[in-house]
């Protein structure tokens, strides 16, 4: 199983650069509850009405994750040594997925793989 960021799962549905690297891993994915809400914010701020895509995630094999104490714990840990490079609640709130489920994270933010000790797939 693998962890994706919003900008994974955004890029797989836009079919933007590096969708193909997103689809080898679609089927053994979750996503955080947090990252799920900001793909949805995307999609409402681009006029696009996100409910066919909740309905849809519901029937694929992505794991969708509640945003657990456990995880908001491990996603605050993250702080001090993310945010002078301003990584968002949402960017960490993945990465403490990844931490606590012991995952690698699929997504198209280059910088996290100096940041952290989690396995870091970039997709472009």
């Amino acid at each position: 199983m693998i962890v994706l960021d919003a900008s994974a799962l955004l890029a797989y549905l836009f079919e933007e650069k590096g969708h193909h690297i997103v689809a080898q891993y679609i089927e053994s994915a979750c996503i955080s509850t947090v990252n799920l809400s900001e793909v949805a914010g995307r999609l409402i701020r681009d006029g696009i009405d996100p409910a066919p895509l909740i309905q849809q995630m519901e029937c694929t094999s992505i794991n969708v994750v509640p945003f657990t104490q456990t995880h908001a714990l491990y996603a605050a840990n993250f702080i001090l040594q993310t945010q002078r490079y301003g990584l968002s609640l949402g960017d960490r709130a993945c990465l403490g997925l990844a931490k606590e489920k012991q995952l690698a994270v699929l997504t198209a933010d280059t910088v996290w793989s100096q940041l952290v000790d989690i396995e870091i797939i970039q997709i472009r």
